[in-house]
């Protein structure tokens, strides 16, 4: 990280930032912006921020390698496990979940997770990842959770990914 002074030296939040699971699991959109809205000045800032804030991993759900080498500059170890396609969905979800899980298992661990944008897909992932955790026993009170966790409705695709996880019969505490 660059020695930088005031008010700069603390960074700042990724937007739409969240928790999911308080001081330990957070989600937000990827740093620095999406698309054609990335800024680079505004990721070095929030990756300082994240820094700042005892982020000890990076997991990025996208299917490119956007942002891994500003990880790797900013010492903030990142872990790439993209979503993929639709037609991907229950062999992906098993690794994005047991990814989050294990790296949960240590108690030093501090997570952001992220897609693109703070959309349907990473709510959906959030949502799922209460199901597979087993800290919500069912589909439409996990929505319901993530939803006012990220002050989001889920849509269509956001459903389609807790659809999958249940189906699949993403759960950590039995063999899929």
């Amino acid at each position: 990280m660059s020695a930088l002074r005031g008010r700069w030296a603390q960074g700042l939040e990724p937007r739409m930032f969240c928790w999911v699971i308080k001081d330990r699991l957070a989600a937000s959109e990827r740093p620095g912006g999406f698309s054609r809205n990335h800024r680079k000045i505004r990721r070095q800032e929030e990756l300082i921020w994240l820094h700042q804030q005892g982020f000890t991993r990076v997991v990025s759900l996208l299917d490119s390698p956007h942002n891994l080498r500003a990880y790797d500059e900013a010492a903030i170890p990142c872990e790439q496990v993209p979503l993929g396609r639709p037609d991907e969905l229950p062999i992906r979800l098993h690794i994005i979940f047991e990814t989050i899980a294990r790296r949960l298992d240590d108690p030093k661990e501090k997570l952001l997770l992220h897609h693109e944008e703070f959309g349907d897909r990473l709510v959906g992932v959030i949502a799922g990842y209460l199901l597979y955790s087993e800290l919500i026993p069912e589909g439409p009170p996990a929505i319901m959770v993530a939803e006012r966790l990220t002050g989001r409705e889920l849509g269509a695709t956001g459903r389609e990914i807790v659809a999958a996880t249940v189906d699949a019969g993403l759960v950590r505490s039995r063999k899929v």
